[in-house]
């Protein structure tokens, strides 16, 4: 009987990855090097705007604008995908039509809307429905200002994408667990509160979280209604000193900042509530 010889495996060389790699990391150092020595972008004029007052005025309103849009963004569409899922057809249809309808136009128009929405109804106010005599009432152009105007077309807008993330992640459930906590005697209001969506939140944690990245640059579009943002500032700002390009790499900076910190956030949000899951 022959004795069985050893086999030993030698890993094939594959040069290919090393030279992909190499050539990667050449682009990118010679990037940089392009954008360090570039005189053109003022590298002095943007050290010198990074921290300036209004800029950072401009951020705290970004931010602002950001956090409160999606807070109540979330509370909206967690409304309109419980209406989705509800058996009543009316609060069907009105949930539907409402993610249609603001999924189907766009943010830009809508801010715009809401900006000017004194010329549809100059008056706002409360009161007695179909003609009936006001409570109490407000000049539209004094009540919505750029920031209201903002808030309003990024919250609603919000609130219809994060209805069928909510309405995803709530699926998500096993039915099972609904039927136990029935048998139980729970409410539906605790059931969902409960049951659903602690169990739906690993699911909703990692799209709700790029909607939160994706928002904080969406604001940069209230630049079209002067909200004060940062990217309004920074427009300013270079529209008296004519440094365009050194004021939008200070906004670019900031924002790549502030998306940076949202990332990992939501790196950890996505463990803390994946928990207890095969990866």
């Amino acid at each position: 009987m022959t004795a069985e010889l050893p086999i030993e495996a030698v890993k094939p060389r594959r040069p290919g990855p090393m030279v992909a790699a190499a050539a990667a990391a050449l682009g990118l150092v010679w990037l940089a090097y392009t954008v360090v020595v570039n005189q053109n972008l003022h590298w002095d004029v943007i050290v010198a705007f990074l921290f300036d007052g209004r800029i950072l005025g401009g951020l705290l309103v970004t931010i602002a604008l950001t956090v409160l849009s999606m807070g109540l963004g979330v509370v909206l569409g967690v409304t309109a995908a419980v209406m989705q899922l509800s058996d009543s057809p009316v609060l069907r249809g009105a949930s539907a039509l409402y993610t249609w309808f603001f999924r189907g136009t766009p943010l830009l128009v809508q801010l715009i809307f809401w900006f000017n929405i004194g010329l549809v109804f100059p008056v706002i106010g409360i009161g007695v429905p179909f003609g009936g005599p006001m409570l109490v009432e407000w000049q539209a152009h004094q009540l919505i200002t750029p920031f209201i105007a903002a808030l309003l077309g990024l919250t609603i807008n919000e609130g219809a994408y994060m209805a069928e993330i909510v309405r995803a992640g709530i699926r998500s459930v096993d039915p099972g667990q609904r039927e136990a906590a029935e048998s139980l005697g729970m409410s539906h209001g605790k059931i969902l509160r409960r049951v659903v969506l602690p169990q739906a939140m690993r699911v909703i944690i990692p799209p709700t979280g790029n909607q939160f990245i994706s928002m904080l640059k969406t604001t940069s579009m209230v630049s079209v209604i002067a909200g004060a943002e940062l990217l309004t500032v920074s427009q300013r700002i270079y529209l008296e000193n004519f440094e365009v390009i050194a004021l939008l790499v200070v906004a670019s900076l900031w924002y790549l900042l502030l998306t940076s910190v949202a990332s990992v956030g939501q790196h950890f949000l996505e463990r803390r509530f994946s928990r207890g899951y095969a990866p």
